[in-house]
Parts: structure tokens; sequence; C-alpha cells
């Protein structure tokens, strides 16, 4: 491709494919497509990208293609690779001007110079690397931050490598540009802390920008670029003086503004640094031994005492309680039992994290996680009134759970009082014990101090199991307290409920279940939604205990049912009727057959359900799962739900339709059960069975369900059964034997020896093209002890049940090996007496047996090669 003819040309097409008309865009695509193995094409993108005059939608596709036609055509091996004397040309027109006035275009730039980077650094591209370099020291601000921005994604990109010669091109990378890059962090750092005082934002911003590049470099190079960092005294530096540098960030956002851009960048500057630690300690924990007591130091006193107030936001609370409890649980810090076996490294780093969680610090930290953090926040009761789904929601793992406060707070108090139980027990147990008794409905802070110390204790439940008398304790003060109807008790109530879920597999005696179930009964009647969801979770965890007795449930079970079914029509988001689903399938589960009598409300209700969930397939995924339990409850009284039961059915498991992807596990589960529990096969229900080839097409772990499935209808209409399916599904067989696994191919084989059984007149006929198959594994003999017993297994059945057809076979085995049938069959009875104990099951031994003795009478003229 001519360079300057074909520019304008290619302007013309990238024009037209940002066009919104697809007469227009879709032949301009094509046409680009076309080119992108045109040699000169990607230089004509160079040159079009960047020309700063033209249309920023065009320039923005140009870097898109480029980008695109990188990971397509630029390894050598690839098909239609582009030339070395052009990508040479590209590499040194992509660093000639670190100029681009556009942020999302020069990102775009960035990446995909890092690409080439990954490709070509350092062997076919050694100028990159310096060039950068001196680019980021430049004093025009915009060419520095290109360049910055580029140095990152090009350290980014190289410091994800992972074969060991790339690793060491990287160790010498990072060895030779460290210091630079400290230099660099650092100036940039000092003249963003400078420019604070000023007021001027752009500047603060600017500089700001820089520090956040720049340190996002250095988190690369220290995290991924040394072997053992603790031996450079550069990285330790550079990691010792990250607590100070955040200390005056922290500092400084006292001066900025809660809402604008500075704040946010501020705030992931400050997040980075907390990044940089924790990466450290994941990566390198030996060599963060030195910064443990520092790091404990710092977290401990910004998120335990009142050295943060003012300054720190949860996001970094969140981080500083992440590296105190990677440090509590990291196992290169804990000595082996036998105390001299372990490292001296190990050894080290035991011996700072004893002198540091003292008695007065462990009993601090304790008290603050469950008075201050434990705590329910305005914004938490808001949203109790305002959305009680929501908040129940986020309260048991939503979307944002993994980065909220609440459980970070939770999992480390778990972390911290699991490592130092014997020190925190009489703590908690001090604070429990201040609680004893009923708490004023009008002291809202005393609610909710009790609920944060009730809270905790749930949590430790399994470390406070030889310490609380817990049966006692929900006699004498949780029953009670349960029993207290007043509005402003509910976040007691719905605590309490809770506490006991935590407790009922620890230390809860079977004969105070029925207390329980009683006082189950009239939550699930609280005028509080948020108490009534909890309260099913809890009666989910006591029906899936181990010590649960169906006895003791039974009397309850008609009033729970209908309230929870109420419970399940009343709430409104998915997730929710998700898990109320959820609870009445353990309970349908655990009662089985004892559930028929309250199923029918249940039943008419699951058909609209189903159909207001058609957007929501994980809500159908639960009723599925309902279903099934449902069919399993009902026996053979599930027939009077196939009007609704076999669509669901053909839906799930038709691979035709997307939501296939989401339903199949569960549709064909509930495929099994209903055929396990049927009668009889209806017209509809073996209809269904037409989605089962394709099924078999897919090869993937939902197999051995599929036969079960198969083996189902043959027991259940051997005879109708095979004369519809069992043409095809012979054909669908005798392709995947060939390709499956030798499990598998037991698995298929099984069907047909269950058709033989079954069916000893159409089983051999319909299955005939896969003997053929079985016969040849015989006379071969089949190396697996496990497929050569489904073999003779096979051959016994038909020779017992259908000689003629065996005879058939004898004789069209015997042209195929060229062999008389007498020698043939000699051969074959050598084989089977020879491996006859691969044979482990007593039914199948005996079925040799009597086939064996069935050519006794034969005329056969038997020749075999043994004597």
């Amino acid at each position: 491709m001519d360079l300057h003819s074909a520019s304008s040309v290619v302007l013309q097409v990238l024009t037209q494919a940002t066009s919104q008309d697809t007469a227009v865009l879709k032949p301009a695509e094509e046409q680009l497509k076309q080119w992108e193995t045109q040699p000169g094409f990607y230089s004509v993108l160079l040159n079009i990208f960047t020309n700063h005059t033209l249309d920023i939608n065009v320039r923005w596709l140009a870097v898109l293609y480029f980008k695109h036609g990188i990971d397509r055509y630029w390894r050598r091996v690839a098909p239609h690779a582009l030339s070395e004397e052009e990508k040479s040309t590209l590499r040194a027109g992509l660093i000639t001007n670190f100029n681009e006035p556009i942020n999302q275009i020069a990102t775009q730039i960035a990446v995909l110079i890092a690409k080439v980077a990954r490709l070509d650094c350092p062997r076919q591209w050694p100028e990159l690397i310096p060039t950068l370099v001196e680019s980021v020291k430049v004093q025009d601000d915009l060419r520095q931050h290109r360049a910055l921005l580029t140095f990152y994604h090009v350290t980014k990109t190289l410091a994800s490598k992972r074969l060991a010669a790339d690793r060491k091109l990287f160790y010498d990378l990072a060895s030779g540009i460290y210091n630079f890059a400290c230099s660099l962090w650092n100036h940039h750092t000092d003249t963003f802390l400078q420019q604070v005082s000023s007021g001027n934002e752009s500047a603060v911003l600017s500089s700001l920008e820089r520090t956040l590049l720049s340190l996002k470099v250095l988190r690369k190079l220290t995290v991924n670029g040394f072997v053992e960092p603790h031996k450079n005294m550069e990285v330790m530096g550079f990691l010792h003086g990250i607590f100070e540098r955040l200390k005056q960030f922290l500092e400084c956002s006292r001066s900025i503004g809660t809402d604008n851009a500075c704040r946010d960048r501020l705030e992931k500057t400050i997040i980075l640094f907390t990044k940089v630690l924790l990466d450290f300690l994941d990566q390198h924990p030996i060599s963060f031994t030195p910064l443990i007591q520092r790091s404990l130091e710092f977290s401990v006193s910004y998120v335990f005492t009142e050295v943060g107030e003012g300054v720190t936001f949860e996001r970094f609370i969140v981080q500083c309680m992440n590296l105190i409890k990677m440090i509590v649980k990291n196992y290169a810090y804990k000595p082996s039992k036998n105390f001299e076996d372990s490292s001296p490294e190990t050894i080290e780093a035991h011996k700072i994290k004893m002198a540091f969680f003292t008695y007065p610090t462990l009993t601090e930290i304790c008290r603050r996680l469950v008075s201050h953090y434990f705590l329910l926040t305005e914004e938490e009761l808001t949203m109790w009134e305002e959305d009680p789904e929501g908040f129940t929601v986020e309260e048991t793992g939503g979307d944002s759970w993994k980065y909220s406060l609440r459980p970070c707070t939770e999992v480390l108090f778990i972390d911290i009082f699991h490592e130092y139980n014997q020190t925190l027990t009489p703590v908690l147990l001090e604070m429990m014990q201040t609680l004893q008794g009923p708490t004023n409905v009008e002291d809202m802070n005393a609610l909710l101090i009790k609920d944060a110390v009730y809270n905790a204790v749930g949590l430790a439940a399994f470390e406070l199991f030889d310490s609380v008398d817990f049966d006692q304790w929900f006699k004498n003060q949780l029953l009670p307290e349960l029993q207290v109807s007043h509005n402003r008790y509910k976040p007691l109530r719905r605590r309490v409920i809770w506490l006991i879920g935590q407790w009922i597999s620890v230390k809860f005696k079977s004969d105070l279940r029925p207390m329980l179930y009683e006082a189950i009964c009239n939550l699930l009647q609280d005028q509080d939604l948020v108490v009534r969801i909890e309260t099913a979770t809890t009666l989910k965890l006591t029906v899936d205990d181990f010590e649960f007795r169906t006895d003791q449930f039974l009397p309850y079970l008609e009033t729970m049912f209908t309230l929870l079914f109420q419970l399940l029509q009343q709430v409104t988001e998915c997730d929710t009727k998700m898990h109320v689903l959820h609870v009445l399938s353990c309970v349908i589960e655990r009662v089985n057959v004892q559930i028929r009598p309250y199923v029918g409300c249940l039943v008419q209700y699951l058909p609209l359900l189903w159909k207001q969930s058609e957007e929501h397939n994980m809500l159908r995924c639960a009723i599925l799962t309902t279903l099934i339990h449902l069919v399993q409850g009902l026996g053979a009284d599930s027939k009077n739900l196939y009007p609704f039961l076999l669509p669901v059915i053909q839906l799930s498991t038709d691979v035709s339709q997307p939501p296939h992807v989401y339903l199949l596990e569960d549709g064909l589960e509930l495929w099994l059960v209903t055929l396990e529990n049927s009668p009889c096969v209806t017209p509809e229900l073996l209809r269904i069975f037409q989605n089962m080839s394709p099924l078999l097409e897919l090869s993937s772990e939902n197999l051995r369900t599929c036969f079960k499935i198969i083996n189902g209808y043959i027991f259940l209409s051997s005879t109708e059964f095979l004369q519809t399916y069992a043409v095809g599904l012979c054909q669908s067989f005798c392709e995947l034997l060939p390709e499956i696994t030798t499990e598998g191919q037991v698995q298929v084989l099984k069907v047909v020896e269950s058709a033989l059984k079954v069916n000893p007149v159409l089983g051999p006929q319909m299955f005939q093209p896969i003997l053929p198959y079985v016969f040849r594994g015989v006379i071969e003999g089949e190396r697996y002890p496990v497929v050569m017993s489904i073999y003779l297994a096979v051959m016994g059945r038909v020779l017992l049940q259908n000689t003629s057809f065996f005879s058939s076979l004898l004789n069209k085995m015997a042209h195929e090996f060229n062999q008389e049938m007498d020698q043939l069959l000699g051969n074959v009875i050598e084989m089977w007496v020879d491996r006859v104990d691969n044979i482990t099951q007593p039914e199948r031994k005996k079925l040799s047996a009597l086939a064996l003795l069935s050519l006794l009478p034969s005329d056969n003229r038997i020749t075999s090669k043994g004597p």
C-alpha cells in the first residue's frame, strides 16, 4: 500500500466507519478488514492518529485498528505478519512525539506501545526505555505526562510476563531504572506537596496526576522487579518511606475539598500507597519482615485511635485492616509446632508480631472493632427503613460487599480472635456480662451496642464453645429478647435470631429446638421484613444441621411453610426471592413426603413466578432447585405438575435456547428426578427426549446425568422409547465412543447393557452398530479392566437372550477379521476365559458363566490358538 496515495483513501473509509448510518458503516468496515493484511496499512493508520488536525472519532478508530493489528499480525509466526522493515518504522514513529492532546487517545496509544513492547522490548526495541526515561524529564507538561503514562503502561505490561527468560529481563530492567523511578516519584511528590498550599487547583491536579503515575511505575518495579528485594537498599528505602508519605498525603486531605477532582485523585494515590504494601507483603512476605512493626503501628494508630479522625476514609480503613489481617494470618510468620524447626526469618517475624500484639493493644482493637465498627450506622438504619430488601442483600454479600467496611471489620475480628483467642475471650465475655437483661427501647445507643456485641459473639461462636453456656443463655436471655415486639427493638430481634443461627451447629441442645421453632414461627410473622428474612435464614441453618429431627419439626411445618410462602410472595427483589426459595427447598428436602399436604399454594404460584422471572436466569435456577425437591417430596403425585414441569424441563435443556447456559445443570437434574418419580412415560415426557441428541454432542460435564436420564427412559418404557429414539441415540453413541474418556465409554455401554437387559428383542437390533465395536474390544483384549468387564457383560446379554442375533454378529465379524466363524468364536471364548477375572460384580460374573455354558450344546467346531 503506497503511503501517500493511500492516506486519503484510508482516511475517507475511516470517516465512513464512524457513521451512524449502517448503509455507510458496513461497507467501510468490510473494506478496513480487507486492508488489515495489506503492507503499509498500519503506517497509514499511524500517520492518521498522530495528525491532531483530523476528527477525533476518526483518530480514535485508527488507534483501535492499529491496536487490534498488533494482536493479530505483529508476531513473526502470525499469518500475514507485518514485515520487519515496517515494524521498525512503526516502532520509531510511535515514540517520536509524546504530545497527544486528547486523554482517551493518549491512553490508547500508551496501551498499544505497551503491546509492542511486550513482544519486542528489549531485543528488537532497545531504545524504548531510554527514550521514555529521557522524555519524562522534559519540562513541557503535556509531553512529560504522556511519556509518564506510556512509561507506566510499558512497565505494567513487562511486569506481567511470566516465562523465566522474560522475568530475568524485567529484573535487569528494574535494577537499571529503579533509582531513576524513585527520584522521579520523589520529585513529583515534593512538587505536589509544595503546590497544595498554593490554592491553584489546576497545578495541584497536574502534579498529583504525575505523582500517581510515577507511583504506579514504582509499584510494578518494586513488587515484580526483584527476586530478593530486602537485599536492595533503594527498594527498602522506598518502602520505609511510604509511611511518612502517607501521613503527608492524609494531612493534605484536610486542605483539599471533599467534592472535587483533586480529592478523588488524592484518595486514589493514598489507596495506591497501601496497594504497594499489600502487594509486596503478598509476593515477598519474608522481605516484608522489616516492615511488619511499622505497618502495624501505622495501621492500628489510624484505624483504632484518634490519630485517624478527620483524615481517614472508608476505602483507606479497609486497606489498613487488610494489611493487619494479612500480617496476622500470614503462614510465613507462623512458627512450626516444634518451634526449633522454624526458619530464623519466621521466628523473627513471629517475635515482632508477639511484641506488637500485647494485651492492651489486642484489648483496644477488640473493643474498638465491636463498639465502633460493628455499630449499625445512620445510613444503614435509613436503608433498613427505606429499602429493607436492599439492606438484607448488602448484609449477606451484595455486589459491593467485597469492598465495604462492615465485612472487612468482621473478617478482621474473626482472624484476630482466632489467632489470640486466649487473650480476647475474657474481654468479649466481660462485654457480654455488662449487657445481661432487657435493654431500654428508648435508648437506641444501648440497643446498637448490644447488637454489636451479639454480632461479635456470633462471629466467634467456634472459639467460644467452651466458654459460653449457650443453652442457658438462650433460655434465660435470648428467648425473652425475641419476644420484645416494640418496633425500636427490631435490630435486636434480627440480631438474636441471626446469633442463634451461628450457634445452631456449634452448641445447641436438641431438646431446645421446639422452643426455637416456636420462636421462628412468631418471628416469621414479625412486622419488620428484615427480621422475617433473617429468621428464614436461621430456619435454613436449623433444618440443614446434622442434629435436625423431623419428628420435632413436623408440628410446626404447616405454619412455617405457609409463612415462608407468604414471605416469598411479599418480597420483590430477585436476590431475596432466590433466598426464600432456597429456604423452602431445604425444608421440602428435609421433610420429604411429609410436605405433600402443604404444597398446593406453592405449586400454584411457581408458574407465575417462572413467567415473571424471564429476564432473571439465576432466579429461575432457584425455581428449578425448588422443583427438584418438590418432585422428590411428591413422588408419583408429581405427575399432576407435568403441564408446568415438562415445558420448564424442555426450555432448560434446549441448547438452542440462550437460557440453557444458566439452566442446563439444574434442568437436567429436574428431568432425572421427574423420571425417577414418574409412574409411567407420558407422550409429553417422551417428546422432550428430542433435546438429548444435542446434549450428547456437547460432551460436557453433564454427560453422566444424561446417561442416567436415558437409562430412566429405558426402564420406564423400553419398547416405545427404543422404537422412537434408539436409531438417533445409537448414532450419537457411535460418534461419542472414540472421543470420550474411559469412564464415558463405560457409561455409554451401561446404557446399551440396560437396553439389552430390559428388552432382549429390540435392544440388540436397535444398538446393532455398537455391537461390532464391543466385539472388537473383546477380541483385541481391551486393556482397561472396567471397560473389558462391560464388554463381556454386553456380549453375554446378546449371547444368552438372542442367540440368532449373536450368530449373525459372529458371521459378520468373521468376515471382518477374515477368519472362520468357529475359529473366531474360539478366540472370543479364549479371551473371555482369560479376562473373566476383570469382572467384579457378582451379577455379571454369573451372566458370563451362563453365557459360556450356553455354548456347550453348540454345533460349532471351536478352533482356538490354545491347546
